[in-house]
């Protein structure tokens, strides 16, 4: 391993640990490039998400798609099987990474919005939007497939509302968003 001398190191170092996610150092807290001050009170808990995930703040429909996912990721409680293997690992002794790991297995390819097939499903949309179709018309085609090749339940739409109209409406809005967010 070749010789550094210090300066080298502090300078490789700083490097490694630099992001533009946060600029932090006495008395300066920036978020992508927002001081703290500006955030706290202006923007929602899904706001600041995004803000730290993509790098810009979320149109008001895209807040609203990223909330409500946020709110559909936790519509099944306690009882859901991933919570309740989870639950029964801790008791059995298990530590806290083996009872995640063995919550998640149970979500795979159905449980938890089918992500696999949901992005299957934007990624269709979106090829439909590159070969210049109208993201509603893109969005609505998409759907038509997927339903005609899978069924009526469409992936990611919160599997206790799979059933009614008002789920697959909503699907299909937060569908057009994902797209256009993409």
């Amino acid at each position: 391993m070749p010789e550094s001398n210090p300066a080298d190191l502090l300078i490789e170092a700083t490097n490694w640990w630099s992001t533009d996610i946060i600029d932090m150092k006495p008395g300066v807290i920036r978020f992508r490039g927002f001081s703290i001050e500006q955030l706290i009170g202006s923007v929602s808990f899904p706001q600041m998400i995004w803000l730290l995930l993509r790098g810009d703040l979320p149109s008001p429909d895209h807040a609203a798609l990223l909330e409500a996912a946020l709110v559909a990721a936790v519509d099944h409680g306690p009882q859901a099987p991933s919570i309740a293997v989870g639950r029964m690992s801790i008791t059995c002794g298990l530590p806290l990474n083996g009872a995640m790991a063995s919550a998640i297995n149970l979500l795979d390819d159905v449980h938890g919005g089918a992500g696999q097939q949901c992005m299957e499903l934007y990624a269709d949309i979106a090829r439909r939007m590159s070969e210049g179709t109208a993201l509603v018309a893109a969005t609505q085609a998409g759907i038509a497939a997927f339903v005609e090749a899978h069924g009526k339940i469409l992936p990611g739409s919160a599997i206790a509302f799979t059933r009614s109209t008002l789920a697959h409406r909503g699907s299909c809005r937060w569908s057009m968003l994902l797209v256009s967010a993409a």
